[in-house]
C-alpha cells in the first residue's frame, strides 16, 4: 500500500481525487488539506459533498508545519489540487522530504521559464525543478512518469487536444500549418471559488482567453506543432468537448488517418469512435478520452472529448500514481 495525502482537497477536483485513492485496492488516503486560512478547515470533507457520506467522512486539516511534519512521517505521495501559484512553492518543500509530487496546477508544465511570465504572470522561482518535472500525460509518457520525483499531471484541456493530436504528429500527416481548436469546458474547470463570471446563472456559452490562453504553450509543447486555440465556458457543470480542424498533407488517406490513430488502439481509457462523434454525455463522470474524426480531401475534424474532473484532472493524477507504483495505469478507474 501507497499513502497518499492531498493538498487542497476541499476543490473540485481535490474531491474527485480523494475519492478515487480512498476505493482504490492499493491505495490509502492517510490525510487530506487545506490552507491555513481556509474557511473549510476542520470540517469533514463529505460535509462539503454529500455525496461522499461514508467514504470521506475526513476532517480537513490545515497544512500547518505540525502537517508538514506529518506528512514527512506517514505520506508517500503528496497530490498538489491546489493552485499553480501555491503548488509552485509547496513541490519543493514536499520533494525535499523525499516524497514523490503529483501536481494538478501548471506550475510545472511548461519547460521555458520566460512562458510563465508571458502566460501565466510570474517569473518561475525554481526553474531547475522545470528541467526535472515530468509532464503527465499517461498514455504517452508511462516509462518517464514511473521514473520521476515530481509529476506535473497534464492539463484538462491539453489532454482532450493532445490525445487526439498526436497520433496524426507522429505519423507525419499534419500540413506546416496550425491546427485549430475550438473547445468548450463545463464550468467547474474554473474551480470551486466564487466568482460572478463563473456564477451558473452568470454562465452563457463565451470564448476567452483568445490567442493568450495559458494551455496554449501547453499544447504546442507537447505537440511539436501551432495551434490557435480557443477556450469557451459552457453552462454545463462538467465535461470537455473539442472540435479540432486539422489541414493534412497531400495525397493522406482516410486509411492513413485511422492506422495513425491505432497507436491508441490497446490504450484501455483511449476509446476509438471514429465517425461516430463523441459527446459531453458520453464522457461525464467517466475516466475516458473519447475521439472521433472524418475527413474531406485534405481536410480533418477531429473531435475529442473528457470529463474534465476525471480524465481531465484526478483520473489522469490517479493514472500516474499508478504508473510510479507500477501497478496497471487503469487501475481504480475502469468503472469508476
Amino acid at each position: 500500500m501507497k499513502n497518499v495525502a492531498i493538498v487542497g482537497a476541499s476543490g473540485y477536483s481535490g474531491v474527485e481525487l480523494a475519492s478515487l485513492v480512498a476505493k482504490h485496492p492499493h491505495l490509502n488516503l492517510v490525510d487530506i488539506y487545506v490552507s491555513e486560512g481556509s474557511q473549510d478547515k476542520g470540517k469533514l470533507l463529505s460535509d462539503l459533498y454529500p455525496e461522499h457520506s461514508g467514504l470521506l467522512d475526513m476532517p480537513l486539516n490545515p497544512l500547518t508545519a505540525d502537517a508538514f511534519n506529518a506528512i514527512a512521517a506517514n505520506a508517500d505521495y503528496v497530490c498538489l489540487c491546489t493552485d499553480h501559484h501555491v503548488s509552485v512553492e509547496l513541490a519543493p518543500q514536499f520533494l525535499a522530504l523525499g516524497k514523490k509530487v503529483f501536481d494538478l496546477s501548471g506550475g510545472y508544465r511548461l519547460h521555458e521559464e520566460g512562458d510563465y511570465d508571458k502566460y501565466y504572470g510570474f517569473a518561475h522561482p525554481y526553474p531547475q525543478w522545470l528541467e526535472k518535472a515530468q509532464y503527465g500525460l499517461a498514455e504517452w509518457y508511462p516509462k518517464e512518469i514511473a521514473n520521476a520525483d515530481l509529476i506535473a499531471v497534464a492539463g484538462c484541456y491539453p489532454t482532450a487536444a493532445l490525445n487526439a493530436l498526436k497520433p496524426l504528429k507522429n505519423a507525419g500527416l499534419l500540413a506546416d500549418q496550425p491546427v485549430i481548436i475550438n473547445a468548450v469546458s463545463g464550468v467547474t474547470g474554473a474551480g470551486r471559488k466564487a466568482a460572478i463570471n463563473t456564477h451558473f446563472c452568470e454562465v452563457s456559452l463565451a470564448p476567452y482567453g483568445l490567442f493568450n490562453h495559458r494551455h496554449t504553450p501547453e499544447i504546442c509543447q507537447y505537440l511539436g506543432h501551432q495551434v490557435l486555440f480557443t477556450p469557451h465556458l459552457g453552462n454545463f457543470a462538467r465535461g470537455i468537448l473539442e472540435t479540432i480542424y486539422v489541414t493534412l498533407k497531400p495525397n493522406v488517406t482516410i486509411e492513413d488517418v485511422n492506422n495513425a490513430y491505432q497507436t491508441l488502439a490497446d490504450e484501455p481509457l483511449i476509446r476509438l469512435k471514429g465517425k461516430l462523434m463523441p459527446s459531453i454525455k458520453s464522457v461525464a463522470n467517466q475516466p475516458f478520452v473519447d475521439i472521433g474524426w472524418q475527413q474531406q480531401g485534405q481536410q480533418l475534424i477531429v473531435v475529442s472529448a473528457i470529463d474534465n474532473l476525471l480524465k481531465g484532472a484526478a483520473g489522469q493524477a490517479l493514472q500516474c500514481m499508478n504508473l510510479v507504483s507500477h501497478y496497471p495505469a487503469e487501475l481504480g478507474l475502469k468503472g469508476a
